[in-house]
């Protein structure tokens, strides 16, 4: 019997999320929560893009939660702790891509809230998306050539210019003036998640941290931008430098790193990789990039239909982590450590 899913939300990650269940033969798509009310009662196939699949969107969670589904695919811009916990509560395992890998980003209390919840209900929360998530696992095998590893560095470096969600962009400094006195502390808010990875990899390495710290810098835009869903106006935040930081000893033996930029013209115009980079400091030392591109025939009539490739791979590894979750995962936060090798089984083309 395939896993029965419940999708939430269908903005840019959801809307992949609906696909890949769709095409997943573990799993059946039984039910939609609608982020908008101008998406109550439209066909959840319609919203993502596809040809319908016979399920209305809906609001009422009560009624979502009736359909006693396995799993939800857990996909809103930002998590909430009630939601969460009455999902987890009433026995449904989630998956999710929203800001939630670990829980310790969301504070001490909501992070107890949620385990409290999966002991209640037996139930299983899996957090992952491309970064931090997916680029953590890369960094953990990519130390496991490794007899002594020192330090494990991962770095997501992008043009994050065609990812058309101000709310998002503005919550880590993106147009706010380069003087603005809040500038770190809305990174180390915007970006907590990756601290979340930072523990999860540091327990997978069975490593006692005595901190995790964030630390930012940030480059000036030299010219007005109008990126069409937002503008950046000279003077003002155009380039984010994060880094997140596992200490032990008062050494920083991982760190995740991200650098953005938006538009062409900042200073300092920092260069990009466009990609993801792990670098083991060790024995030996390994260096490891990953590279996202389109495939052969892929027609891309703007930037932010290149994006999509983004969404994807944010979406994936939750998506891929659902049948791990629905074959007994024990109750409670679990990570990449806690289930056996997840792939892509059951979407390899014919």
């Amino acid at each position: 019997m395939p896993h029965r899913v419940v999708q939430w939300t269908t903005g840019n990650v959801g809307r992949r999320s609906v696909r890949a269940i769709a095409a997943h033969p573990e799993l059946e798509l039984v039910g939609c929560y609608a982020w908008g009310d101008d998406k109550v009662g439209q066909d959840v196939g319609t919203l993502a893009g596809i040809e319908p699949l016979g399920i209305q969107a809906t609001r009422d969670v009560d009624a979502l939660i009736a359909l006693a589904p396995d799993c939800v695919s857990y996909n809103p811009l930002w998590p909430d702790v009630d939601v969460m916990c009455r999902l987890l509560e009433s026995g449904i395992h989630i998956a999710t891509t929203a800001a939630f890998i670990t829980g310790h980003g969301l504070g001490e209390e909501a992070r107890a809230r949620i385990a409290r919840a999966c002991d209640k209900g037996q139930a299983a929360i899996f957090g992952s998306g491309m970064n931090p998530g997916f680029a953590n696992l890369l960094g953990l095998v990519s130390a496991g050539i490794c007899d002594r590893v020192d330090k494990i560095t991962v770095t997501e470096s992008v043009d994050a210019t065609g990812y058309a969600s101000a709310e998002t962009q503005q919550s880590v400094g993106f147009g706010h003036p380069i003087d603005h006195p809040g500038l770190h502390d809305m990174v180390e808010r915007g970006t907590a998640v990756f601290g979340d990875g930072v523990y999860m990899m540091a327990d997978a390495l069975a490593v006692d941290l005595d901190e995790v710290r964030c630390e930012s810098d940030f480059a000036v835009a030299t010219e007005d931008h109008d990126l069409g869903f937002m503008r950046i106006d000279e003077g003002c935040v155009a380039g984010v430098k994060a880094s997140w930081h596992g200490l032990v000893g008062g050494r920083s033996v991982i760190e995740l790193r991200v650098l953005w930029k938006m538009g062409q013209h900042m200073e300092p115009d920092w260069p990009l990789e466009h990609g993801y980079l792990v670098r083991v400091d060790g024995q030996p030392e390994v260096r490891t990039k990953l590279e996202i591109r389109p495939p052969k025939g892929f027609e891309a009539k703007s930037f932010e239909d290149f994006m999509q490739l983004g969404m994807i791979i944010t979406a994936m590894p939750a998506i891929n982590a659902i049948p791990h979750l629905c074959r007994g995962a024990e109750p409670g936060i679990r990570g990449y450590a806690d289930f056996p090798l997840m792939t892509s089984a059951g979407l390899v083309s014919a």
